[in-house]
């Protein structure tokens, strides 16, 4: 699924190294714009504004700058948020302008839907072994996750591997397509317990036939 870009509005910043933290006392975040063919800016947001647009865009959605008091806008990623430690709160983000013409990459998140009938029929566990891929795309064709039917894993030796992943015409992945994203995990004794009564069915079914 492909997402449109998310709007934001940044305003031009002054204060700049150790003066900033007067900015993070009074609830605003500075912000880094940089990238191909612009010169690089030093920005600002208030926090309640800026948190969330990046929650929403994630690693992978574009976000449409514009600049107070300035025309026109710009297509960029966060490519860099850094976090205060102690306080959980943002320190500074770095945004990655990008030509919409020039393919990008990024990392989409893996998402599971549906349920896994091998599952289902064994009692069994989803293990995931990869959250994430690497992909390229245009800017405005990244998709904004990844979704993985679980309907496919239909007995419980079923794998599903990056290659799996559906992913648009436009989109290229660049993770190794034989890196596993997920399996069934069945808990011991569950496979003896299913073939037992595969088998009794079996016999059952030609006891019924003659």
């Amino acid at each position: 699924m492909t997402t449109s870009a998310v709007q934001l509005e940044l305003q031009p910043r002054e204060l700049m190294g150790k003066k900033v933290g007067r900015l993070r006392r009074a609830g605003i975040i500075p912000v880094h714009l940089y990238g191909p063919g612009i010169e690089s800016r030093a920005l600002q947001c208030a926090a309640r504004q800026l948190i969330p647009i990046l929650a929403a865009a994630g690693a992978s959605s574009p976000i449409s700058v514009s600049i107070e008091g300035e025309q026109g806008s710009h297509l960029a990623f966060a490519r860099e948020i850094q976090w205060d430690p102690t306080r959980d709160t943002v320190l500074h983000v770095d945004l990655l302008a990008a030509d919409v013409s020039r393919t990008v990459t990024a990392q989409v998140n893996i998402v599971f839907v549906g349920e896994a009938p091998g599952a289902v029929r064994t009692g069994g566990n989803i293990s995931q072994l990869l959250f994430s891929i690497d992909v390229s795309a245009l800017p405005l064709d990244m998709p904004a996750q990844a979704e993985v039917d679980l309907a496919v894993m239909t007995s419980d030796d079923s794998i599903i591997r990056a290659g799996d992943i559906p992913l648009p015409s436009e989109v290229s992945l660049l993770t190794d397509p034989e890196e596993m994203v997920a399996r069934i995990d069945v808990p011991r004794g569950a496979i003896g317990v299913e073939a037992e009564e595969e088998e009794a069915k079996e016999e059952a079914e030609a006891e019924a036939e003659e």
